[in-house]
């Protein structure tokens, strides 16, 4: 009934059969081995409206399957689309792999995943869309940040571990056996930074990767880096170990009950711990850490690392005293910790007050915060914030509107200064070498050569001189300016519950007033002026 041409069309000779319409000779092709075929309905109506039809009736034709790639926007991932064939012929895999080859895939194909879109010709019907993807790119891997690995536990993480007592309560003063090494003991090791793994796209193209961040292993006092292992920091004396940038040092430690008139003040080269309380008027001074169990009340405390202070720091207002009138006053080179502050000096890197800080004056390095968790929710109350970088707390200022002042990226005002000094040497020292040019204009005109040559030799060493002092100067002001920027950038005041009225904050070289209060905020620098932005859940 059917035969199929060289061309791959179906024919029927109509003057033999003489169909009586177009649905007979669509279910017969239904019936015939060429029903996977695609149907050729325009040929086949055209047939019964003729008034001359051909001999032979196209009715079909067999259709071949289709493959075609695609290649992702950012070349990541390549796409086969396939069309199943329609009583023609399938797509083999070396077929496919001449149409993988010429979209331009040329890396990341993997055949296990063209075999699973070439499959589906065999589970589909004639004529249905298929896709799946045939190659994938690889995302390049940045190498790990190098770490530290420490091997002792240090003082500051002892205090973090109170002793549980036999009923289940806790004792905050007892926090165990001190924490102490012997000399050659491990203190802590470097974890090396890794390379990173290059990417590629599935056209080939090599995508860099970032190796990880490294940094020197610091040895402080009482340490060194090990003989035999450059990557381990070794105890060189007895004593307790703390953290510092990078690294560690070993104090000596001296422990005392109580700092009162008795005891007279403390000046220790090491750390020191004081196990109970600091009385009022008495001073300590260490170079290593300041460890207070109880409380101090109108004390001075000065440290060449950190400071921290189990219970509160309680002064009180004395103009005579000292420059902020505060006769409670803590200064460390590293960190302060203390549970609650009321009119005291605090100035530190990072400043840490667990639960509320009423009337303090605090000078913070980096990070002021009140309140123990992620999300702080203490209570910072009146006082003056001298400077910072950055400030968390709960509730800033009070309902009673009472004024308050805080001063964020201060040293941005001397950072300004010391820009404007360069900036005037750098006009004097331009002002020079336009002097010295003139002078060898001058030299040129000299008639004697051996005196010309004099001159220019001297002016030409004085002349590298100064391009040498401006260059200097350049790159400072580069410098000047890039620390600026990254200053301003980071600065923000948080407020997780309240900002209320009567705050007068003041980022960098402007100024603003809360007029009223806000409900969960932060203030920080946009467009060079302060914005206030509020939390949304």
């Amino acid at each position: 009934m059917f035969k199929l041409a060289h061309n791959g069309n179906i024919l029927l000779e109509v003057a033999k059969l003489n169909p009586p319409n177009a649905a007979f000779i669509v279910e017969a092709l239904e019936q015939s081995p060429y029903a996977d075929c695609e149907v050729d309905n325009d040929s086949i109506n055209a047939f019964f409206k003729s008034d001359h039809p051909e001999k032979n009736l196209v009715v079909a034709r067999k259709v071949d399957a289709q493959l075609s790639v695609e290649i992702s926007e950012d070349k990541m991932a390549a796409t086969a689309h396939l069309v199943t064939a329609k009583g023609g012929a399938k797509i083999s895999i070396e077929q496919a792999k001449k149409v993988i080859i010429k979209a331009g895939v040329s890396r990341g194909y993997k055949q296990s995943f063209l075999e699973q879109v070439l499959q589906k010709q065999f589970e589909l019907p004639p004529g249905t869309n298929a896709n799946g993807v045939i190659a994938r790119g690889r995302p390049p891997k940045d190498g790990k940040t190098a770490k530290l690995i420490p091997h002792v536990t240090t003082l500051r993480e002892r205090l973090k571990q109170p002793k549980l007592r036999e009923d289940g309560s806790v004792d905050m003063r007892d926090f165990g056996k001190l924490a102490s090494v012997a000399p050659g003991t491990l203190l802590m090791s470097k974890q090396p930074a890794t390379e990173g793994a290059q990417g590629f796209t599935v056209t080939g193209d090599a995508i860099e990767a970032k190796d990880g961040d490294s940094f020197e292993l610091n040895a402080g006092d009482g340490t060194e880096i090990s003989a035999s292992n450059p990557l381990e920091l070794v105890a060189t004396i007895a004593g307790c170990p703390s953290d510092i940038q990078n690294g560690m040092r070993v104090d000596d430690v001296f422990t005392i009950g109580d700092v009162d008139v008795r005891s007279g003040h403390v000046d220790f080269n090491g750390s020191v711990i004081v196990t109970h309380n600091v009385s009022p008027g008495m001073k300590i001074k260490a170079q290593g850490d300041i460890t207070v169990m109880g409380s101090v009340e109108s004390g001075e405390l000065i440290s060449g690392g950190h400071i921290d202070i189990k219970q509160a720091a309680i002064g009180h207002l004395d103009h005579q005293n000292n420059d902020e009138g505060l006769t409670c006053r803590l200064v460390a080179q590293g960190d302060i910790h203390l549970a609650h502050g009321q009119y005291s000096y605090i100035e530190g890197n990072n400043i840490f007050i667990a639960r509320q800080s009423n009337h303090c004056h605090i000078k913070a390095k980096s990070l002021f915060q009140v309140g123990a968790d992620d999300a702080p929710k203490g209570k910072l109350i009146g006082g003056e914030i001298l400077d910072a970088q950055m400030v968390i707390a709960g509730e800033i200022g009070s309902d009673s509107g009472a004024k308050m002042t805080i001063r964020l990226a201060h040293r941005g005002v001397e950072i300004t200064a010391e820009t404007d000094e360069c900036l005037k040497a750098l006009t004097q020292t331009s002002e020079q070498l336009n002097t010295l040019q003139q002078a060898i204009e001058k030299a040129d005109n000299v008639k004697d050569a051996q005196k010309k040559q004099q001159l220019m030799t001297k002016i030409g060493a004085t002349q590298m001189h100064y391009c040498e002092e401006a260059e200097a100067l350049e790159n400072k002001l580069s410098a000047l300016e890039l620390n600026l920027n990254g200053l301003l950038e980071n600065t923000k005041l948080v407020a997780n519950q309240a900002l209320h009225q009567g705050v007068e904050i003041h980022i960098f070289d402007r100024k603003y007033k809360t007029t009223r209060s806000y409900p969960p905020c932060s203030a920080s620098l946009v467009d060079n002026k302060i914005e206030i932005a509020f939390k949304t859940n």
